[in-house]
């Protein structure tokens, strides 16, 4: 089916691509909504073979490694209410990793990311509810020729905030995404304000399943995930 390479822009991790990212290129050669299993940390700057298995499973594979598996899958979350554009800024204002950021190089979320470099999705907690909020409004560099943001770009702004929201539970090591399901509903418009979310479903041990969502302004539904995260806990 294939090559594809995973610039050193879109990384997550310094050395690794940001999982979101990874998990769209993969999920790209599975019709309607899929869902994505991330077997290693995916590698920047060289080619990944995408090869299709039975059942609709695609591997992405470096060498004879399992990068990922995509299949179509349907995420079943129930999604709370938007949170409107003023609170999803004045939750981005309590970002809380803006102080120490565990990938502050993140193509998504990282701190160190310039305007028109990374996305800058910051989400910090919503007063008075139980989930975490920021505005994004998407880069027209980010589209097609007809103005819609690319699904990759989709993803990825659905991916980092499913995992900052890991912060709600308290004394976690760091996160890093296992798998992704996604929903992709609305075309999403470059230059137009939205306002991702993301909220906590339950930990089971070292595993965090969490959930994401992304509106226009107005609240109308664009994309919704379910991910679950990992905790790599640090050995001193």
């Amino acid at each position: 089916m294939g090559d594809v390479t995973i610039d050193a822009r879109f990384c997550g991790p310094a050395d690794s691509a940001n999982g979101g990212y990874a998990c769209a290129l993969a999920a790209r050669w599975v019709h309607g909504p899929a869902e994505v299993t991330l077997r290693v940390p995916p590698p920047l700057g060289r080619p990944l073979t995408v090869r299709r298995e039975d059942e609709g499973r695609v591997l992405l594979l470096d060498g004879e490694l399992v990068v990922a598996e995509a299949g179509p899958a349907t995420p079943v979350v129930d999604v709370p209410e938007a949170v409107s554009p003023a609170d999803a800024a004045l939750a981005a204002a309590r970002y809380p990793w803006r102080a120490a950021h565990p990938y502050p190089r993140c193509f998504v979320c990282g701190i160190e990311r310039p305007p028109g470099d990374g996305l800058r999705i910051f989400p910090g907690p919503v007063a008075g509810r139980r989930l975490y909020a920021a505005p994004w409004t998407p880069d027209p560099e980010l589209a097609d020729g007809d103005g819609i943001v690319r699904e990759e770009f989709v993803w990825c702004a659905l991916d980092c905030p499913s995992g900052i929201v890991t912060t709600v539970w308290p004394g976690l090591g760091r996160p890093i995404l296992g798998r992704l399901a996604a929903d992709l509903r609305l075309p999403v418009h470059a230059g137009a304000p939205h306002v991702v979310q993301a909220w906590p479903i339950d930990r089971d041990g070292r595993k965090l399943h969490t959930a994401s969502a992304l509106f226009t302004a107005g609240g109308e539904l664009c994309g919704v995930a379910r991910a679950t995260w990992i905790e790599v806990l640090e050995r001193g």
